[in-house]
């Protein structure tokens, strides 16, 4: 009898719980351009990976725009924690300041514009390098040359993400897109000699356009008849492997502001075959819904 009205306890204590979240649901507090933002969002830019370049460098926007006088703080996340947050607050018309970059789905999706940077901090724009491990020409040409070729769009890499995003596997993505662009897949091999069973190892970091690229890149390889491994790692560890020639190459150096600590720190130790993507943008960002919000001076107010 005891067990039972415990339990039947429990499950008042449950339903409870969650009448509690609906009304707390039901009663959030939409975007007010009256209020200071600040206030707004307690006083915190939503963040990704602690390692990443972009929030070392948005400590510094901090600094620099006297946003760390104040009460802001720069909250370490993950990016799909990010991007989590980022879609309930959008879906409710709360405000938001986020880390953000482009090329992504996330920026058409949920209507974000970048605040502008008068200081210059994060720098105009960004440019994707393809960075491999000495030795690579001599010992795997075929791959270095594709490698060397490859160049892509934001707005190509756009549709690939999107894709993905939508559920479609990375690799059936990436393979269709090349299905509908055959002149410039052939631009990336024309002339390159097939090899059979060679091996080789791309490392990338797990944001979604990277996620994109190394897929693509991958594909292309292998339709030149590489076996290709790819292992997503962290930013300083994915450095360490293209500079200790545990793996062979990456597409993913956002540069010079992004991850530009890691190449300076391995300068020497690999080899730069240059931009493969051009235009891309790292930032705070808002929703469109926040008009009163377009510098991050105006954090300040």
């Amino acid at each position: 009898m005891k067990k039972t009205i415990s339990r039947f306890l429990l499950l008042i204590s449950m339903v409870f719980s969650v009448l509690l979240l609906s009304a707390c649901s039901s009663t959030i507090a939409k975007y007010n351009p009256k209020e200071s933002v600040g206030k707004q969002i307690n006083y915190t830019i939503t963040g990704i990976e602690a390692g990443a370049g972009e929030m070392t460098t948005t400590q510094k926007v901090m600094k620099a725009y006297g946003l760390n006088k104040g009460n802001w703080q720069l909250q370490t996340s993950s990016t799909a924690a990010m991007i989590s947050t980022l879609a309930k607050d959008v879906k409710n018309k709360q405000p938001i300041v986020v880390t953000s970059w482009t090329p992504h789905w996330m920026v058409n999706r949920y209507h974000l514009k970048f605040l502008k940077d008068p200081k210059n901090i994060y720098g105009k724009t960004e440019d994707i390098h393809t960075i491999v491990r000495k030795g690579l020409k001599k010992d795997k040409p075929e791959a270095y040359q594709m490698l060397n070729r490859f160049h892509w769009t934001p707005d190509e890499m756009a549709a690939v993400m999107l894709k993905v995003n939508s559920g479609e596997d990375p690799r059936r993505a990436t393979k269709n897109w090349m299905t509908q662009h055959k002149q410039q897949v052939n631009s990336w091999t024309k002339g390159i000699k097939h090899v059979h069973g060679k091996s080789i190892k791309l490392t990338y970091v797990a944001w979604d356009s990277e996620i994109a690229s190394t897929n693509l890149v991958a594909n292309v390889l292998r339709s030149l008849g590489y076996k290709v491994e790819i292992q997503a790692m962290e930013l300083q560890p994915l450095w360490a492997s293209i500079a200790t020639n545990a793996a062979d190459g990456m597409v993913c150096a956002w540069l010079p502001t992004t991850q530009g600590m890691y190449y300076k720190d391995y300068k020497g130790k690999f080899d730069d075959l240059g931009t493969n993507l051009s235009g891309a943008k790292v930032g705070l960002a808002v929703p469109k819904y926040m008009k009163n919000i377009n510098s991050i001076s105006d954090l300040a107010k």
